[in-house]
């Protein structure tokens, strides 16, 4: 029988998050793939997990996947675990996720601590609805191209930031989006955990004079409904009636409910739209 892989989230800070059922196959697998060997040694002497180790990380996360799909395929079962956290996420875990099925390698994800719902969970910021970025790309045109997206992004934004990157990340940010409300969590679950709601402009101008320490998730406010509603309004206003008209109609839409479309757009009545356009024609 093949073996199968199994996704064992890891505490992010605090050696107490990690569940039972984790512990349990950690201890039972026959081989862990871990980002850092050297780092998920302490975790495993910590629990007494006996199991040997491999590397699976960045820059092996191709050809050390087929190695480890080989494996299961000869019937080892396999956990994978990252340096903290659950694999996967913004990992190159998903790249052997992905193989795996390709394979028909059984995967199972058993859950725990993940740093992006931690901090959000704290972050005072709206949780309803809420897109995940991990780490920007450090190539500038791809940065350019994702940060210019974000602009119009209602939902609130999770990134992760190393403390060595984090004062250009927040100018890019404040460049980009202005001055956004923003809460800035560092060493979570840890004893000197720190959750600072701020703005981009007041943490650009804090750590610009304080050192940054610890890696950081930045929970970002989304664009209000409201504001986008403006925005579009704005837009049209740029237009002329006639144009916006035509907008509509252009699409089979009939002249009155084109009519009806566009006073909504503009903020006006629909009798403003048809005097107007009596008027100009």
């Amino acid at each position: 029988m093949e073996g199968m892989l199994y996704l064992c989230a890891t505490p992010i800070g605090n050696l107490g998050d990690i569940t039972s059922r984790v512990i349990t196959t950690l201890q039972n697998v026959d081989l862990i793939a871990a980002e850092d060997t050297r780092n998920s040694i302490k975790l495993l002497n910590h629990f007494n997990i006996k199991v040997p180790m491999t590397s699976y990380h960045e820059y092996n996360k191709i050809e050390k996947a087929q190695e480890l799909i080989n494996k299961m395929k000869d019937g080892l079962d396999i956990a994978l675990i990252t340096d903290a956290g659950t694999p996967a996420i913004s990992d190159p875990g998903e790249v052997l996720v992905k193989m795996c099925y390709e394979e028909n390698i059984k995967v199972t994800s058993l859950p725990g601590a993940v740093a992006c719902i931690t901090a959000l969970t704290l972050s005072g910021l709206s949780t309803r609805r809420f897109c995940f970025e991990g780490f920007l790309p450090a190539d500038k045109k791809e940065r350019k191209v994702i940060l210019e997206e974000l602009v119009k992004e209602s939902r609130t934004i999770i990134l992760y930031e190393a403390p060595h990157h984090l004062v250009k990340t927040l100018q890019d940010l404040y460049v980009i989006l202005n001055n956004r409300k923003i809460t800035l969590c560092r060493e979570l679950t840890k004893k000197f955990e720190t959750v600072l709601p701020t703005t981009l402009e007041e943490a650009l101008i804090r750590y610009q004079k304080e050192e940054p320490r610890g890696e950081y998730v930045i929970v970002i406010e989304g664009v209000s409904l409201e504001d986008k509603k403006k925005e579009k309004m704005d837009s049209w206003q740029e237009m002329s009636i006639e144009k916006h008209m035509d907008y509509y109609e252009r699409d089979g839409i009939d002249h009155k409910d084109a009519m009806k479309l566009v006073a909504k757009d503009r903020g006006i009545s629909k009798r403003e739209v048809y005097q107007y356009l009596i008027k100009n024609s």
